[in-house]
């Protein structure tokens, strides 16, 4: 059952990180101006590094349980519920808990820490 957890919980941050870069390109960004090119360059690599981090992670949660490693299992839970946890209180609390995301995220971290 933990193994699913985390299969079920890197599906999860995966999806979460694909609709976040895909929702920055296709709504944020083309309403979004910045006079500096370079700014807004730099603002939108930054913004897509969390997703590219979001993937990966995603996909080392559907990994873990293969590893054959119980420490490993434990550093990437560990690394998961950091990253997402982080980026479910930041979105909360910009959002005041109107937006899908930070309930994503923590349902993200919850199955994540089920697979313990």
């Amino acid at each position: 059952m933990r193994d699913l957890a985390l299969q079920i919980a890197g599906a999860l941050a995966i999806f979460v990180a694909v609709v976040h870069g895909a929702m920055a390109e296709l709504q944020v960004f083309p309403k979004v101006h910045i006079e500096s090119r370079r700014s807004q360059r730099l603002l939108r690599m930054v913004w897509q590094a969390s997703t590219i981090d979001w993937i990966c992670i995603g996909a080392l949660l559907i990994v873990a349980p293969t590893l054959g490693s119980e420490s490993a299992r434990r550093w990437i839970i560990a690394a998961a519920v950091v990253a997402y946890g982080y980026a479910a209180i930041g979105n909360a609390v910009a959002s005041r808990g109107r937006h899908v995301g930070c309930y994503l995220m923590g349902l993200v971290v919850g199955l994540s820490l089920m697979g313990l």
